[in-house]
């Protein structure tokens, strides 16, 4: 594949090289030569910052550019030291995370992290429920990731308190549902401040994996194919991940 232009943080990907010349255009109306159509990539992922919001109480992110001259000095080699929590930024949160003996993510195969999506917008709401998601045709979603006003506030530069959230009866629905996998644009998808954590105990007890603080600001709803990828630490009760959505 090649890359194209970025759009709202996406990707245009050419691809299907089996047309003749000049045959199809692009979606900018420019002729192309020998691609019949486009895809669009987009990166959902919160960037890896030093001064990136983080859950209040977890590490702050530092990341530490260290250098050293070539042992024959003809250029400088640079290596970065990371500290950081395993719920920073993007991330996936594994049962482990609340549950006891629960499961590590490394135990999860990867086919419910790469797959169709269903990107969901619940707009104007301080949080969602049950009936907020009754009314949505749910047959075959597997995964569902959920756009709120939340996507506008990563911007901020501190942490937004207020962030829309998903209500315990709202996840007892999507495990009735099926759906394997559920995420949200900001770094919890319980309430802040919430003190038994029912939301995440709702999913992660069926084994339902949580993809929290996606930013879903630039990507309209509808399917996709979703691939996220956590870093693949051993034992883990989650682990920052870069996902990408293709439509």
């Amino acid at each position: 594949m090649c890359y194209g232009p970025k759009w709202w943080g996406g990707v245009t990907v050419r691809k299907d090289i089996s047309r003749t010349v000049g045959q199809h255009r692009s979606v900018s109306g420019r002729q192309d030569v020998g691609y019949d159509r486009f895809l669009m990539i987009y990166d959902v992922t919160v960037p890896i910052t030093n001064t990136m919001p983080v859950w209040p109480g977890d590490p702050p992110v530092q990341l530490l550019s260290k250098s050293h001259e070539s042992r024959d000095k003809t250029h400088v080699v640079t290596v970065t030291a990371i500290t950081m929590a395993s719920h920073t930024g993007t991330h996936i949160d594994a049962p482990f995370h609340m549950i006891q003996g629960g499961k590590r993510l490394n135990e999860f195969l990867l086919d419910i992290l790469v797959g169709k999506a269903r990107v969901l917008e619940i707009p104007a709401l301080r949080s969602i429920g049950r009936a907020e998601l009754e009314g949505v045709n749910w047959d075959g979603v597997e995964r569902v990731l959920l756009k709120t006003q939340n996507s506008a506030h990563w911007r901020d530069g501190k942490f937004y308190e207020e962030f829309v959230y998903l209500e315990p009866d709202g996840a007892e629905f999507l495990v009735q549902r099926g759906v394997r996998l559920v995420g949200i644009d900001y770094l919890s998808i319980d309430k802040f401040q919430s003190p038994s954590h029912p939301t995440h105990f709702a999913l992660l007890k069926k084994n339902i994996l949580i993809l929290e603080a996606l930013n879903l600001k630039g990507v309209t709803p509808g399917e996709y194919t979703m691939y996220a990828l956590p870093l693949n630490l051993q034992d883990a009760d989650g682990a920052p991940a870069r996902v990408i959505l293709i439509n």
